[in-house]
């Protein structure tokens, strides 16, 4: 219902109550103030919900502008966002998009990815068609949630060999002045400690304590603080460097794309950056009890360090004796 009020001034105010939509404007007379209110009115009554005529992609663009950027990987998660727009599923109205197109778009990416990445993709469409449910109102049910997710691959389970690691420090060379020794510098540092490769590029000198063996992460991928004991190995390979800051001197695409000419040059195949996360934790698992192990890699759940740990029952049976 619309209702009119005169002002001091000799305006008048109008009113519009309707379909939950409460709005007023100040209009020179009352009669200018009825046609308002009457073309708002129609306007409250006839307007489609956004949820009919809002696409998928511009939901997904919202939701990279709305909420991405509050989170850590926003970079990650805005290239992704970026690229699903692309895809022609994108151009479907949100309230028409069904499981059955999610199901083809996922089928269609296996063709193209690893499962593992088509998990974290419908992970993230999944929190977007969420908010766009909860907080946005834009749908009253999640496709997504009724869409088989690829089965997960067996953890990796690659490990250096010592002929592996030779070969790449002869490939990286021994000069610390040189980026690619840093980078293989770097890899081996992360066989002491556990520490992801954007952990080592972003670490500075102030957060590392050699008199205490100790280095502190101020935020790491699990949004905490972490402590990191130091080996006397590790200490070793700090000392080593030439001081510059960031510790190791090197971003975290210079050190993805040195890790990669390093291993080519090698000849090593396969062998990720990160695997020396996996060959420092099945190492450190000899050494410390399982809950100074989660602790010092930042694992809250212990059975996450299952995917990591993958001693030989023979070296299981060595301990018992």
């Amino acid at each position: 219902m619309a209702s009119f009020e005169k002002r001091k001034d000799g305006r008048w105010r109008a009113f519009v109550a309707r379909g939950g939509v409460r709005v007023s404007k100040v209009l020179p007379t009352r009669q200018a103030a009825k046609d308002w209110a009457a073309r708002k009115e129609y306007e409250v009554l006839n307007e489609r919900p956004e949820g009919e005529t809002a696409t998928f992609g511009a939901t997904l663009e919202r939701y990279a502008r709305e909420v991405t950027p509050r989170k850590r990987g926003a970079r990650w998660e805005h290239l992704r966002l970026m690229r699903f727009q692309k895809d022609p599923i994108s151009r479907l109205k949100l309230r028409d998009l069904k499981p059955a197109h999610l199901s083809k778009w996922r089928d269609a990416r296996l063709r193209e990815v690893t499962p593992g990445t088509v998990n974290r993709e419908m992970s993230l469409l999944s929190g977007v068609l969420t908010v766009a449910r909860r907080e946005w109102g834009l749908i009253e049910s999640n496709p997504i949630s009724d869409v088989r997710k690829p089965s997960k691959p067996p953890p990796r389970d690659r490990l250096a060999t010592p002929a592996e690691m030779d070969a790449l420090k002869i490939s990286a060379g021994d000069d610390l002045a040189n980026k690619t020794a840093r980078a293989f510098h770097a890899f081996s540092f992360a066989v002491e400690t556990a520490m992801r490769a954007g952990e080592i590029v972003g670490l500075s000198w102030d957060r590392v304590d050699l008199q205490s063996r100790v280095c502190t992460l101020p935020m790491t991928k699990n949004g905490t603080a972490r402590a990191v004991p130091l080996s006397i190995e590790a200490v070793r390979l700090l000392e080593a460097l030439p001081k510059m800051e960031p510790v190791f001197g090197l971003n975290s695409s210079q050190l993805e794309s040195l890790w990669r000419k390093l291993r080519r040059r090698a000849g090593v195949e396969g062998l990720t950056f990160h695997d020396s996360r996996h060959m420092a934790i099945t190492r450190l698992a000899q050494k410390i009890d399982v809950l100074d192990l989660a602790r010092m890699v930042g694992h809250r759940n212990i059975s996450q360090l299952l995917a990591y740990y993958n001693a030989s029952a023979a070296e299981i049976a060595k301990r018992l004796d």
